[in-house]
């Protein structure tokens, strides 16, 4: 008989401090392993790294990881934050091809938004406009899928 598993979701907030993207790595490792998902604890602490740490660099807030899961053997981790622009590494007039640093910043920075793009099975980003309660920003979001059945 086939089990079925509830969509489940974690939010860490995190303030604007150095140390914050090793703690969400931790806790994001803390979390899979409670889900017995620990086999995709490299690549997704991967991503959650490089995520966390392009919000620490670039924006000037808090920020905020997510974690969810809508179906077995897929993991979505999302890193909000209160800027709104969307980083060239996650532009889609950058998508096509190797990436191509137009200044002096982008050939020191923004690697690792190109490693996600790599190393995830998908991955996106949301624009959110403020409406109400929302503090508006971008969710940066990318996924990675377990082994699962005919997998590997």
């Amino acid at each position: 008989m086939a089990t079925v598993s509830p969509p489940w979701s974690y939010t860490l907030q995190l303030p604007h401090d150095p140390r914050s993207p090793g703690i969400g790595r931790v806790t994001l490792r803390a979390i899979l392993s409670a889900r017995g998902l620990g086999e995709l604890s490299p690549t997704a602490e991967l991503l959650a790294s490089e995520l966390l740490t392009n919000a620490h660099l670039h924006a000037p807030g808090p920020y905020a990881l997510r974690v969810l899961s809508a179906e077995p053997d897929l993991l979505r981790v999302a890193v909000w934050d209160s800027d709104p622009a969307v980083p060239a590494g996650f532009r889609e007039d950058r998508i096509e091809g190797r990436p191509s640093y137009e200044d002096e910043h982008e050939r020191e920075h923004g690697r690792g938004l190109h490693l996600v793009r790599a190393c995830a099975d998908a991955w996106g980003v949301s624009v959110l406009r403020e409406l109400g309660a929302s503090r508006g920003g971008k969710l940066l979001w990318a996924e990675c899928r377990g082994p699962g059945p005919g997998r590997g």
